[in-house]
């Protein structure tokens, strides 16, 4: 950032300039929004998310999906744990490697994909934004989350 790009002292301290607030204040109404449509599938939204990386490939270890969702196997295995005894998800083993574990969909967790995709068409259109600025605002946000994990 230029010197000239940077606020004076006083504003740095300005709540409206803090970028994290306006993340964590969009998380905020993204749950709001979020909760509703996760309701009717009887699902947290890490919980969603799990499945809908399971829906994109099928067969995962833990450490994968932990990969994927950023998430410590610590976090994620009490959540795996409640999306097996609802029924969508089967733990096992991994037959080479006993260290692994593999997660897999049941028919109940494959099924529940089609009542499922009424969730993003919500989403997108509570965004009230067109596709292309939705796909540009993903990219940017991702591009700082990778800064920020460096």
């Amino acid at each position: 950032m230029a010197k000239a790009d940077v606020p004076a002292s006083d504003d740095l301290m300005k709540l409206d300039n803090f970028l994290c607030f306006a993340i964590y204040s969009a998380n905020h109404a993204f749950t709001r929004v979020y909760k509703p449509l996760l309701d009717e599938l009887e699902l947290t939204y890490p919980q969603y998310l799990v499945m809908v990386v399971l829906w994109e490939k099928d067969d995962q270890t833990v450490g994968s999906l932990g990969e994927k969702l950023f998430l410590e196997s610590s976090t994620l295995t009490p959540m795996l744990k409640r999306l097996e005894a609802m029924g969508y998800v089967s733990r096992v083993r991994d037959k080479a490697d006993e260290r692994q574990v593999r997660v897999r969909l049941t028919d109940t967790g494959r099924a529940l994909r089609a009542k499922a995709k009424a969730v993003p068409l919500g989403i997108a259109g509570a965004t009230e934004m067109e596709p292309a600025e939705i796909s540009r605002l993903k990219q940017e946000i991702a591009a700082l989350r990778a800064s920020l994990l460096k």
